[in-house]
């Protein structure tokens, strides 16, 4: 009969923790995949507060402008899972500094631009580039960092970036254009690209590839065309209705592929994205929390940044100010709770706790009014919705990855990116739509003879409490949902023991 020894056996530490683990160049790497995704996280939000300078500069039409916008997200969402598999394919480093020069190249190209076509157009090609460097980048992380405790600090670091860098893209753009041009929101991206270009030449070793890997031409196909239709559907949606057949029938479609696509990676021999990395439910919750809180999150930065500047006369860079508190708790917690939170309690209380820290924020925002203070209605729910991002965002980053077999790393890497960009686009389109309809009620009910500006900001306050109340909504469904997927306890390595340290990595069994 089995029992069980006192004395730990000390396993064989695999080869890849071994060299890894003692890298003295690993943490450069951090600061330089760290530089990289700042540049990717700040380049969605930093060109919102430019956008009216461009357009005046540029003289393209306000129904032009949300080109700008979408011509960036089109291409970045419809590529992210072929090219983290171009990542795992060709290597990790060939793809990283390709996806830097490529949006370097691009930024200048903006930057310089002389017509819309000519800003369009660049924007189309950092979303590519911006498609292949972001998974390659988060990929090297999950690759370079194998000791349980170091890797817990560098995805702290990583989602501490990612959850305060649309906050600094909203500081960085307002101040950019309010004291330089609008054209310098372009031009930031190549001092940014041109330290993780160094870096990753410098430092960067050669990075295993899939052996004997194809690509899955099919499943390239209907996930791309089908992420496409998606993005387009619901960004015609939140600039048209829904009931355009430009909206609705691109949604169609775009669903249909990617039923089409999940059908074909069942059967292919070499998936695009292998059922086994979805199928483990601590990732699928992974994937499915940057979704849903990607989706609301946008609540925060467009509607809060609306409010500020249209009803209580904010500039682009006190807005930009105002979110400060925000983005510093966002990526004091991130760290928190993967070096402290994570490595005990596992990332089920966190993804929880940070939904309903969220939805506490919404809830509280809704009590604004058009004489609000900063500090007495601002303030306060912008830092417990910092803190609620920063838990789920460090969370994502480590679980999304966690336990993937290096030659997976690219498109387990791509596939956060995908539902962050996806949840983005839905809650564009979702909110908007919302907004936009509550406004017109409040002026429906409200109205009686001519409209007066002093009604038309209480409908645009209307509008935004909405919002708010629904965005609590997501949150609260996202922490039943995602809480009820995600399993219990620290994150384990495959056949259940819990992650150690390689020199710690024992079997208590005889």
């Amino acid at each position: 009969m089995a029992t069980r020894s006192a004395v730990p056996v000390v396993g064989p530490v695999p080869a890849e923790d071994r060299t890894t683990a003692g890298d003295p160049r690993r943490w450069l790497i951090l600061a330089v995949i760290a530089a990289a995704q700042l540049m990717i996280v700040l380049d969605l939000t930093v060109m919102n507060l430019a956008l009216p300078s461009a357009q005046r500069a540029l003289e393209f039409t306000a129904a032009d402008r949300q080109w700008v916008v979408t011509a960036y997200a089109l291409p970045f969402g419809s590529l992210l899972l072929f090219c983290g598999r171009l990542a795992d394919l060709i290597g990790r480093k060939v793809t990283f500094l390709a996806g830097l020069a490529g949006f370097a190249a691009a930024s200048a190209v903006g930057g310089a631009a002389a017509n819309f076509s000519m800003l369009v157009t660049a924007r189309a090609c950092q979303g590519v580039f911006g498609a292949l460097l972001a998974p390659a980048a988060l990929s090297l992380l999950a690759t370079t960092f194998k000791d349980p405790k170091e890797r817990a600090k560098a995805f702290g670091v990583y989602g501490a970036v990612a959850a305060a860098g649309g906050g600094l893209g909203l500081l960085l753009g307002g101040a950019l254009t309010s004291y330089l041009s609008w054209r310098w929101c372009m031009y930031i991206n190549l001092i940014f690209a041109a330290i993780a270009i160094i870096g990753g030449v410098l430092l960067v070793g050669s990075q295993q590839r899939t052996p004997g890997g194809r690509l899955d031409v099919p499943g390239v196909v209907a996930v791309s065309g089908g992420m496409f239709c998606l993005v387009y559907g619901f960004s015609n949606a939140a600039s048209h209705t829904w009931r355009t057949p430009s909206t609705w029938g691109f949604l169609v479609v775009g669903v249909a592929l990617l039923i089409v696509f999940a059908a074909w990676q069942s059967r292919t021999a070499q998936p695009l994205l292998p059922p086994r990395i979805v199928l483990d439910r601590n990732r699928a919750g992974a994937y499915l929390t940057v979704l849903i809180s990607g989706a609301a999150t946008f609540g925060v930065f467009l509607f809060v940044v609306y409010y500020m500047q249209v009803t209580l006369g904010y500039s682009a860079v006190t807005s930009g100010l105002a979110m400060l508190p925000m983005v510093a708790l966002s990526g004091t917690m991130a760290n928190i709770g993967n070096t402290k939170l994570m490595p005990r309690l596992g990332p089920k209380p966190m993804v929880i706790a940070g939904m309903l820290l969220n939805a506490a924020g919404m809830l509280w925002l809704t009590r604004i009014d058009a004489h609000s203070g900063y500090a007495s209605a601002l303030l306060g729910p912008l830092m417990v919705t910092g803190a609620g991002m920063g838990l789920i965002f460090g969370m994502v980053a480590a679980t999304g990855t966690f336990g993937v077999a290096p030659q997976d790393a690219g498109v387990a890497s791509a596939s956060i990116n995908t539902g962050q960009q996806l949840g983005g686009s839905i809650g564009t389109a979702l909110l908007n739509t919302i907004a936009a309809s509550a406004s017109t009620s409040y002026l429906a009910d409200h109205l009686h003879g001519s409209p007066t500006p002093q009604l038309a900001q209480l409908a645009a306050i209307h509008s935004y409490t909405t919002v708010f109340w629904w965005c609590a909504g997501i949150f609260t469904a996202g922490a039943v949902i995602c809480g009820a997927l995600l399993r219990r306890g620290p994150l384990t390595r495959h056949g259940g023991t819990p992650a150690r340290e390689p020199s710690q990595q024992v079997m208590a069994a005889r």
